[in-house]
């Protein structure tokens, strides 16, 4: 459980950091098991992160963090939406275009 409650804390640390970089903050974040999604954001302000996503490389973290955010502000991936990552996350596209191919190999999660 300790571990557990580490590695929850190292994620919210993180997600602080770039809600203060964006200058957009959550109403709630949520660190929790999640079986299809490594984030997601809802129209309330609830941004919601896969407890594992830890366990990922920093730049991937950093842009699932960017991208959840983002949509606080954003809701689409529209032009502004895409604008916003590339001036914040430069190699966005890349971490987008990496892991949504593995998501169809053998890991058991996607980011959308």
């Amino acid at each position: 459980m300790r571990m557990r409650d580490d590695r929850q804390g190292e994620l919210r640390r993180r997600v602080h950091n770039w809600s203060e970089r964006l200058k957009i903050a959550p109403r709630i974040l949520r660190v929790q098991r999640m079986t299809q999604k490594w984030g997601s954001c809802s129209t309330t302000g609830i941004v919601t992160l896969a407890d594992d996503l830890i366990e990922q490389d920093p730049g991937f973290q950093d842009f699932v963090i960017a991208h959840e955010l983002l949509h606080l502000k954003v809701p689409n991936h529209g032009k502004m939406f895409k604008a916003l990552m590339s001036l914040h996350v430069p190699d966005w596209r890349k971490h987008d275009v990496s892991r949504r191919s593995l998501a169809y190999s053998d890991v058991p999660r996607r980011f959308e």
